[in-house]
């Protein structure tokens, strides 16, 4: 299922904000504009505002409150690192990111354990046939994990 197309940054920040609505979540953006103030424009020279090619880069980190604590790192290049309850899941596509908060907060997510290799995985599934999972790499559960092993 392809998800809606989220050109920029402002229009990911926008559709988390109707999430947090929508779930009754607290929400608070930190924005970063500009080539010096990017995260992966660590080269750009101080006061630098433009990428080479013109363009202006923006960046966001998102704290969402209520249980699990989660975060969202929106960068410019279109995708995001979001991290649930510590575990940090990298190179979430900027239009998937409203539907992995959506499963995370709608009771989708769970955790499976494994035997061989021993551990815990943290699995998210979107709608249509995409799933994120990631190890749970503190060995131990959080009380929210703990309550979605499946």
């Amino acid at each position: 299922m392809a998800h809606p197309h989220l050109p920029t940054t402002e229009s990911a920040v926008t559709a988390l904000r109707e999430i947090a609505r929508e779930f009754g979540l607290e929400m608070k953006v930190t924005d970063d504009i500009g080539a010096d103030q990017t995260s992966r424009r660590t080269s750009a020279g101080v006061f630098t505002v433009l990428d080479a090619d013109g363009s202006l880069p923006h960046e966001a980190f998102v704290e969402l409150g209520g249980n699990p604590a989660m975060t969202v790192q929106l960068f410019p290049e279109d995708d995001a690192k979001i991290d649930v309850d510590g575990v940090e899941f990298a190179d979430i596509p900027r239009d998937a990111v409203p539907a992995f908060v959506r499963s995370v907060h709608g009771g989708l997510a769970h955790v499976k354990g494994k035997f061989f290799p021993p551990g815990w995985w943290l699995i998210v599934p979107l709608p249509g046939d995409e799933t994120y999972k990631e190890l749970v790499l503190r060995g131990t559960l959080t009380p929210w994990m703990s309550g979605r092993v499946g």
